[in-house]
């Protein structure tokens, strides 16, 4: 039924192009592609059901882009790059004429910062062009802005209180790793937190709201107040919300390792001169630390990962908690990859399929929770990451 191709041969597109090539009635023709092809190539070498092509491409360079999307002819290009390559990605899209779908929203390359402002501005370039832009198709965002859509659409008339959990209980037997893009995760982590309440939003210190919650199969986790940028859209789309929030697990360890990489300023994001030789402290440091795609052979543990909502039904205040769970393991056995990676390459790939099937496909730019979010649950169960609800417990929040 459609044309796909991935930009981007990390983890989570590992992940999301094993999991298309496991869906061959919808998806026909794959092809990945990044600076890298040997990359690439490791991905589609271990893809026996169905033949994936690769190519070679800078995600930045806007006219390599348009070569490549007139060799392949795309009918959806699925953006696994760098957050800061989504505009020239969407630039590339639109010169072409081809949808897009991507999982983290836009950061400049020399500011620790994310919004949609940017994407969004494209919402009226996509619409004239006829073409589709799902942004945020990852699990946060992603699912998480799907559960709400679902709760909204089934269980509430009006949400009032959203907290947005995310715990990670795995061990990869390192000293130091990140999930993720260690790059982007230390951006992400290090900047000061952000939540939305009685219609503005406050700051706070890195990391420096916290408490312990209970996650199921898991137990208490101290868990982190900071911002992540589904809040943003969500508070937008769901303007009965009075608070939003967002908070993720870290370990003792990791954030001692973390302190350290700030104090001795291996955590900036601003050039320095060494040898003679402009170098990026983070980049440098990205280089050295461990692979997050060669984290999952001896990953155990689980993460959990879902939406704590307080609001009304019936004109009586409810609770709801949905979630889910995604052993470490068995995303390995199952891709090769850990299970950051799959939470994200899954949702990557069952948003793209509802697009094929033109269940999620109309001009513009939007994010996920803009979209009926049944036909995406109902996927989620069947592909991987099955969720469960529980009614009026207790949020701890």
């Amino acid at each position: 039924m459609g044309r796909v191709l991935v930009i981007g041969a990390g983890g989570v597109s590992t992940v999301a192009v094993k999991k298309i090539a496991m869906n061959a009635d919808v998806f026909t023709d794959i092809m990945v592609a990044s600076r890298t092809k040997s990359k690439c190539d490791k991905i589609a070498d271990d893809i026996k059901n169905v033949k994936v092509q690769t190519a070679q491409v800078d995600a930045d360079n806007v006219d390599e882009l348009v070569a490549l999307f007139n060799a392949f002819k795309p009918d959806l290009v699925i953006n696994l790059a760098l957050p800061y390559q989504d505009l020239s990605i969407m630039d590339a899209c639109l010169a072409y004429g081809v949808s897009y779908l991507d999982t983290a929203n836009y950061e400049p390359l020399d500011e620790a910062k994310y919004e949609y402002s940017w994407q969004w501005a494209y919402k009226d370039r996509f619409e004239k062009a006829g073409l589709t832009a799902i942004l945020g198709c990852g699990f946060d965002p992603g699912v998480t802005g799907v559960y709400t859509a679902y709760a909204a659409k089934h269980h509430f008339d009006e949400i009032q209180y959203l907290d947005i959990v995310d715990c990670n209980a795995g061990d990869h037997h390192k000293a130091f790793a990140t999930n993720f893009n260690p790059e982007i995760n230390i951006r992400e982590i290090t900047q000061r937190g952000k939540y939305f309440e009685d219609g503005q939003w406050k700051d706070t210190d890195p990391l420096s709201v916290h408490k312990p919650l209970n996650y199921p199969n898991i137990g208490p986790k101290e868990s982190y107040l900071m911002y992540h940028e589904e809040l943003e859209s969500l508070t937008k789309n769901f303007p009965t919300i009075k608070r939003a929030r967002f908070w993720m697990t870290f370990g003792q360890e990791y954030l001692t390792h973390l302190r350290v990489i700030q104090n001795i300023g291996m955590a900036r994001i601003d050039p320095i001169l060494y040898n003679g030789q402009e170098i990026v402290p983070i980049q440098f440091l990205k280089a050295v630390l461990p692979n997050p795609g060669d984290l999952g052979e001896n990953y155990t543990g689980e993460t959990s990962i879902g939406c704590r909502i307080r609001g009304l039904k019936d004109g009586k205040e409810i609770t709801y908690y949905v979630y889910n769970n995604c052993s470490h393991h068995a995303a390995y056995l199952e891709t090769g990859a850990q299970g950051v990676s799959y939470t994200t390459g899954v949702p990557a790939m069952i948003g793209a399929k509802l697009f094929m099937k033109s269940i999620w496909k109309k001009p513009g730019v939007w994010n996920v929770e803009e979209f009926d979010p049944d036909p995406f649950m109902k996927e989620l169960n069947e592909q991987g990451l099955p969720w469960h609800e529980l009614f009026n417990v207790d949020l701890e929040l």
